[in-house]
């Protein structure tokens, strides 16, 4: 356990969390929403601090981020716990046993964050990714292990639900250099599904672009839930306002946990939601989930050149010099390293 950032001291032996868009008062002895930070005796306890449940290579691709990066692994680090309970989480075995289980000590398998930046030197990642559940919720050794990672020569992501406060995006941005947001669907979605809000999750992908960070934006296109005209065009249409160079990935769903009365996402869905993004003027679109179908590849936005292709998380060929394109020059959004 280590004593959690970003809280208040109140009356009583109560403390406030400021950490996520929550901002949960809790009671001495009782967690906040995340069930990952408790009050303990008017101190505010990070209960995963290094209590890491997975530490795994993954491509880069897997995030998805296909504009950082491409082709590099990134050592992938969660804990246990989330502050959202969404319904169709494909993670829930570890992002919900906190919650489901507060009688049980949390897993996980005590690791310091040197050892997470040694361990992705060794294995030849680029980056560690933070990722699988929320990192939101183990902020304290995620900030811990990103210092250590920049002065390593390593980049830090973070795969995000978005929903932090502007005070947790301003306290890990700068040892960020990418991140991938979950944009979900429209606020009674939000409501009704996860138990959030969908304002703090824009506010979060405006404040991280401002700042410098590398954004990409995933929505998960669920039947019947969000994969209306109108609800792919305002996701589309927000995300094009901020910045049209945020590639957008539109993935397909498939029934899991509480939500295993819709069934998988047409591939024709997620070629309309890329006509749509491409209408709102976003210049980066893809379909994600499925792969070889076409759906995956950078294409040049100016002479449509097909600049890196893709099937799953394999690059068959990239065509980009010095993250521009070849034939027409021009300048392609993101960060390519060498």
């Amino acid at each position: 356990m280590k004593e959690a950032l970003l809280y208040e001291r109140l009356d009583g032996g109560k403390v406030r969390c400021s950490l996520c868009a929550h901002y949960c008062t809790i009671k001495p002895g009782r967690r906040g929403k995340c069930a990952v930070r408790e009050n303990r005796d008017g101190t505010l306890l990070s209960l995963v601090y290094g209590r890491l449940v997975s530490m795994n290579p993954d491509p880069i691709e897997k995030k998805p981020l296909f504009h950082y990066l491409p082709g590099t692994r990134s050592l992938s680090i969660a804990t246990a716990g989330c502050n959202l309970r969404c319904e169709h989480c494909q993670n829930y075995e570890i992002s919900q046993y906190p919650r489901l289980r507060p009688d049980v000590e949390i897993p996980g398998s005590d690791v310091s964050p040197a050892e997470v930046v040694a361990a992705a030197t060794d294995s030849g990642c680029a980056s560690i990714s933070y990722t699988y559940t929320e990192p939101t919720i183990f902020m304290e050794f995620a900030l811990d292990t990103a210092r250590l990672a920049r002065g390593a020569g390593l980049g830090n992501v973070f795969v995000s639900n978005g929903f932090m406060s502007p005070e947790g995006t301003a306290l890990i941005a700068p040892v960020l250099d990418a991140i991938n947001v979950d944009l979900k669907g429209d606020d009674e979605f939000y409501k009704k599904v996860c138990g959030a809000r969908l304002g703090p999750v824009k506010e979060t992908i405006g404040m991280m672009h401002s700042l410098g960070v590398w954004v990409e934006v995933t929505t998960l296109v669920i039947p019947g839930h969000n994969d209306s005209e109108q609800a792919l065009r305002e996701i589309a249409g927000f995300i094009a306002s901020v910045d049209p160079c945020i590639p957008w990935h539109v993935s397909q769903f498939y029934p899991t946990y509480k939500m295993t009365d819709r069934p998988r996402t047409p591939i024709e869905t997620l070629r309309r939601a890329r006509g749509i993004g491409a209408a709102e003027g976003l210049k980066y679109v893809y379909e994600g989930n499925v792969p070889g179908e076409g759906g995956e590849d950078t294409e040049c936005p100016s002479c449509g050149e097909t600049l890196i292709k893709r099937s799953g998380y394999t690059i068959g060929e990239d065509r980009m010099k010095g993250g521009a394109c070849p034939s027409c020059g021009l300048r392609i959004a993101g960060t390519w390293g060498s």
